[in-house]
């Protein structure tokens, strides 16, 4: 066989494998290389190109930056001129803050400093621990304040190494108390590639102010899944971005991945963690996210994790890292006996089940990548199942990974229609086409999903929107608790 006949050959079984054959042979994956033309921002323009040559490099699959593979922040400090664009633009702040895991009484801080750096937060006259922030952490810190009241608003400032930095959106929401009546937004979606002509679409959703968003995979398309130098540089430039820091800094931030982020198109990361790539790749994660907990942390890494807001409980749920078709799994053994048994517990009047891939049969590519696979379909019943056995009322779904928006409604014979709504296309160029058989479906320009709970009446209601780019309302779909009940 000719070398150009064995280079066919190989090109052959990666497109035509899943993921865990695809991934021994990364450097042939085809990679979403860094978008940059229309940059608005003056510290990108700047900064963007030097982090890029540095850790993506000149080939389109982020195989050649100088660095190596495992490249990062501490190295491009070490160079003068990387240095001199820093302080250029006073970025000793590197990205972030980022809120998450908000509780009617405290909330969490992540950020990222451009070298050791002590760090704190003030709400008031409340302080966070101090922090020092270090190479072995990416430079990363979570700070937690607590003493604060339930569903409030406050301001608060950063201190780095003693110096306080006090921004307009440096503002925050705690989260409703079980049983107080109260409304709020949740914003979500995915297909988030860096676009920066579509970036202004986080400073649009900030303004609506939600009291979270929920990023289902796909949050910043890396495609390289042997080089986290390459990986870091999709969440340092995501992370620079003045209109996504306006949201992340005033919004309470809860993020899985999907194959983009994890790994590659379609990727699935098989059972255990055998791979010699997984923890490497979820340890960049965890590095960028504000998350309440990442999976069943280092026994059981994963991006899974639940919280809840007032009467509204959420599960996030990680369906690429134990993806395994041979086994027929979507979430590997111990997230499935995870969300079973805590689905089962908890008592809000409303449940959201997230996926970063679609849950209704006949939704997109027979299910060759959703949860309507005959691989995959049978853990999704296990789940339907347990709602109708234990009778868990106010259920809703949602998705994202096709670049549109729908509703999709599943009947059930010994239960309430489960109703699924779609988001993928925040900030993405690529649209796929809408289906006629969903209850609704839009592909139009760029947009976010977002779920209102109006948790004040007897019978709650809450009631999705579709909202574009603009913040204009496309759609909108409301849902009483009492459609979504056993009695």
């Amino acid at each position: 066989m000719t070398a150009p006949q064995k280079a066919s050959l190989i090109r052959s079984l990666i497109c035509s494998t899943v993921s865990v054959v695809a991934l021994a042979w990364p450097n042939l994956a085809v990679a979403k290389e860094p978008l940059t033309q229309g940059e608005q921002s003056e510290v990108m323009k700047d900064l963007d190109p030097y982090m890029i040559e540095a850790l993506y490099g000149t080939d389109t699959r982020g195989q050649t930056g100088r660095f190596g593979a495992e490249g990062g922040l501490a190295d491009l400090l070490t160079e003068p001129a990387f240095v001199e664009l820093v302080e250029k633009h006073d970025a000793k702040l590197f990205n972030g803050p980022m809120l998450g895991d908000i509780k009617p009484t405290s909330a969490k801080f992540w950020l990222r400093t451009a070298g050791p750096t002590s760090v704190q937060i003030k709400v008031g006259e409340q302080k966070s621990e101090l922090v020092q922030t270090s190479a072995a952490d990416d430079f990363t810190a979570v700070m937690t304040v607590n003493n604060l009241k339930p569903f409030s608003d406050y301001t608060y400032s950063v201190e780095l190494d003693g110096k306080t930095i006090q921004r307009d959106s440096f503002r925050l929401r705690t989260a409703p108390e079980r049983g107080q009546k109260v409304e709020f937004d949740v914003t979500f979606g995915s297909g988030a590639r860096y676009v920066p002509t579509h970036e202004y679409a986080w400073s649009n959703m900030a303004k609506s102010r939600p009291l979270a968003y929920l990023g289902l995979g796909d949050n910043v398309y890396i495609d390289v899944v042997n080089r986290r130098g390459a990986q870091r540089l999709f969440y340092y430039r995501r992370g620079l971005s003045p209109a996504f820091r306006e949201l992340t800094s005033s919004v309470a931030i809860y993020a899985v991945w999907d194959d983009h982020d994890m790994a590659m198109n379609d990727s699935a990361g098989g059972a255990g963690m055998n791979e010699p790539w997984k923890m490497p790749n979820w340890t960049v994660f965890k590095q960028n996210w504000n998350n309440p907990h990442y999976g069943g942390g280092e026994a059981m890494p994963g991006t899974w994790h639940s919280f809840s807001l007032g009467d509204v409980d959420f599960f996030m749920t990680d369906g690429r890292f134990y993806r395994d078709k041979k086994d027929k799994t979507m979430l590997g053994p111990d997230q499935k006996k995870w969300l079973l048994e805590e689905l089962a517990k908890v008592k809000g009047k409303f449940k959201v089940i997230a996926s970063g891939t679609m849950w209704s049969d006949g939704a997109d590519k027979d299910g060759k990548d959703s949860w309507a696979g005959n691989w995959s379909r049978g853990e999704r019943d296990e789940i339907f199942d347990l709602i109708n056995d234990k009778k868990i009322d106010g259920v809703i779904l949602i998705s994202g990974d096709r670049h549109r928006s729908d509703i999709w409604k599943t009947d059930r014979p010994r239960g309430y229609p489960l109703y699924e709504f779609v988001s993928a296309k925040v900030t993405n160029e690529h649209t796929h086409p809408t289906f006629p058989n969903a209850v609704w479906s839009y592909n139009e320009g760029n947009f976010w999903g977002q779920l209102h709970f109006d948790l004040r009446p007897d019978d709650p209601v809450m009631t999705f929107q579709c909202v574009d780019i603009s913040g204009k309302v496309v759609k909108e779909f409301p849902l009483k608790l009492s459609t979504l009940s056993h009695q």
